[in-house]
């Protein structure tokens, strides 16, 4: 069980709050980057995994935003960063950044 708590900055002035702290430590991320992206042709930007099932898809940032589309589908609040040296998530359900306690 990982605990995540928003970042000192939050992502908002304020500061928020976030219900989804607790994430259970996912599965192993798919491998080979954004599975939309590849079958459309297009590149992205960056990764995010989705903490509740793994699924590993495409930031906002990139042409395809898959990551935030995973949400809006399966519900799954808190992607991370997949890319390397990256430690930080995102709650889409409470909209703020997340680091790990």
């Amino acid at each position: 069980m990982t605990t995540w708590v928003p970042r000192t900055d939050g992502g908002r002035p304020e500061g928020r709050y976030c219900a989804h702290g607790e994430q259970p430590d996912p599965p192993p991320a798919a491998a080979g980057g954004c599975r939309e992206c590849a079958a459309a042709g297009k590149r992205w930007v960056r990764l995010l995994m989705c903490l509740t099932c793994g699924h590993l898809g495409c930031c906002d940032s990139s042409p395809g935003a898959h990551a935030t589309a995973h949400y809006e589908k399966s519900g799954h609040p808190v992607a991370r960063s997949a890319e390397p040296g990256e430690d930080w998530a995102w709650c889409y359900a409470d909209e703020v950044y997340l680091r790990q306690r």
